[in-house]
């Protein structure tokens, strides 16, 4: 569609609603937004941005193929008459060439964030993460004031944490802009399992095999204490934020913080303490192999973040996640077992083992 012709479209829905530009939008996060956001009587419109086109086509939803690394799309002429810009697009791969989720991560956020103050949009939500603060408390929680230095030896922290830095400027020098950060727990939802497999685990692990009766122990670890979130319940808490005349930084988690008992529990499994030095280096030799995409730099920064206090969505956004967080992960394990998926790139259903296996082998013979 033509920039005229696209403008003209969108001026005639702002009239009858709000319009919302998703960037990023259909992963895992991505693709509930979107869908909240369609779903939402005060919303006009809705311009979905990503690197490939879906199949999936939401009520008030237009699709545009955009790249946001430097030298990518005019995102001012996409930005211009919006009404809001959530910016959700994140490259967690490859954990092995750092500089190339840093040339998404922050020099694309930063192309976004500078055409969001040059298109005039007054909101800018932005997807900052738990990773983005410093180590923290395991046994009580932090608010938005802890610290948001990451954990410097992992590359998604080191990103995430970097983005709050160039916000804090940012904001400073565009007043004018109404910044939210959502600092989310782990995000789970059965549609993302296939995805979150290929990018966590490699696209080998037999998802069927992760049910109850089938996983023995899991291993309880110093510093295994996390929150997790169903990816749902983060998407009102974003669609509130656009709504809302709040700024700032807003944690994101359901309850309880899942631990090794808790996630044994789901596996009808026991729980088996161990030191994670064997699992680190297991993990370790595994990534170096690239017999797993995760680094296990990640996982030390896992075993270090804060327990998260929500009090502030609840009170400023009035929001309340919908799902504990062992129902979002059992909803997440129910998706492996199935493959589940979306008609989006990112999130599409699982390959047959077989087709997996042959897509590895050709992998290793290119490397």
């Amino acid at each position: 569609m033509s920039r005229r012709t696209y403008t003209q479209d969108l001026s005639a829905a702002k009239a009858e609603g709000s319009r919302v530009v998703v960037v990023g939008a259909t992963g895992n996060v991505g693709s509930s937004v979107v869908r909240a956001l369609s779903e939402d009587s005060a919303v006009g419109s809705v311009l979905g941005l990503a690197r490939r086109l879906p199949g999936w086509r939401p009520a008030k939803t237009q699709w545009q193929a955009v790249d946001i690394e430097p030298g990518g799309a005019d995102l001012v002429a996409l930005f211009t008459g919006a009404d809001a810009v959530i910016h959700l697009a994140w490259q967690f791969q490859p954990t092995h060439h750092p500089a190339e989720t840093w040339r998404t991560n922050v020099l694309g956020s930063l192309r976004v964030f500078d055409a969001v103050a040059a298109a005039g949009v007054p909101v800018l939500v932005h997807a900052s993460s738990v990773g983005a603060y410093s180590p923290g408390p395991k046994d009580h929680r932090v608010d938005e004031t802890w610290p948001t230095h990451g954990w410097p030896q992992a590359a998604y922290t080191r990103e995430k944490a970097y983005l709050e830095r160039v916000l804090d400027a940012y904001e400073g020098k565009h007043p004018e802009v109404r910044v939210v950060r959502m600092r989310p727990a782990f995000l789970f939802k059965q549609a993302s399992a296939s995805e979150q497999r290929r990018i966590f685990a490699g696209r080998l692990l037999p998802g069927r095999l992760v049910r109850p009766g089938l996983v023995p122990a899991v291993p309880d670890l110093p510093g295994l204490r996390f929150q997790a979130l169903h990816t749902d319940d983060a998407a009102t808490a974003y669609l509130a934020a656009v709504a809302l005349p709040v700024r700032g930084a807003f944690n994101l988690a359901a309850e309880p913080p899942l631990d090794a008992e808790v996630l044994a529990s789901l596996f009808e499994a026991r729980s088996l303490s161990m030191p994670s030095g064997p699992v680190r280096a297991a993990l370790a030799a595994a990534w170096r192999l690239h017999l797993v995409p995760a680094s296990p730099d990640l996982f030390d920064a896992v075993l270090r973040l804060p327990l998260m206090d929500s009090t502030r969505a609840r009170e400023e956004l009035s929001w309340e996640p919908a799902h504990t967080s062992v129902e979002a992960v059992g909803e997440f394990l129910a998706g492996l077992r199935s493959g589940a998926g979306m008609d989006t790139v990112p999130l599409a259903p699982d390959q047959p083992l077989t087709r997996r296996l042959r897509d590895a082998a050709e992998r290793v013979v290119r490397a």
